[in-house]
């Protein structure tokens, strides 16, 4: 390759964002070449305050510019007695986006994977034992899938059964045609109907 150290680095540093592979990496590093004013600048500037900015909060998870962020600062938030127990960071950002209300959050910061090594010494856990108590109902929103379940299968034990441990609910996607979907969604879906 050619073009210098420099931006073969920057090349290398933007295939490991999830997303992006090597190629994807090249033609985003030519963009910012052609549009340097534009875009590389503004960009530099962007990473170098969020370097010195971004907190992890000490209370859930979340990532701000505080810590306290500012869901754990809003006094409003522990109103509902919810707490929504999430995996990462994008999940939490997720369910904000799609309103999920005046509740407060956990993020583990993964789900257990012996496979990967991943054990409960490595999740936010111990924090969320002490922080349970303090909400009248725990809310799983585990992704559905073999990692996820465990996790959410071993949080429920740990936290006993003097805690209200709820999940969410599994099934057919709004919009969602019954003959594109696997069979393990359209199972869940039917174990879990509803009366209308």
């Amino acid at each position: 390759m050619s073009g210098g150290p420099e931006i073969e680095q920057l090349i290398q540093l933007l295939a490991r964002l999830p997303g992006l592979g090597p190629r994807s990496a090249r033609r985003a590093v030519l963009h910012m070449i052609k549009k340097k004013e534009q875009l590389m600048l503004p960009l530099s500037a962007a990473l170098d305050r969020a370097v010195a900015a971004v907190r992890t909060c000490e209370i859930c998870g979340n990532v701000d510019t505080a810590s306290p962020c500012s869901i754990c600062s809003d006094p409003r938030r522990g109103e509902s007695g919810i707490l929504i127990v999430v995996e990462d960071v994008s999940d939490l950002w997720a369910l904000e986006r799609a309103g999920a209300g005046q509740v407060r959050y956990h993020v583990l910061g993964g789900v257990l994977s012996p496979l990967d090594g991943i054990g409960p010494d490595d999740l936010n856990l111990d924090s969320l034992a002490r922080r349970a108590g303090d909400y009248s109902e725990i809310v799983l929103a585990m992704n559905a899938t073999v990692d996820g379940q465990t996790t959410a299968h071993y949080i429920t034990d740990r936290l006993g059964p003097g805690a209200k441990v709820t999940r969410l609910a599994h099934g057919v996607p709004i919009g969602g045609e019954l003959d594109y979907l696997d069979e393990g969604t359209l199972s869940q879906a039917l174990r879990a109907r509803t009366q209308i």
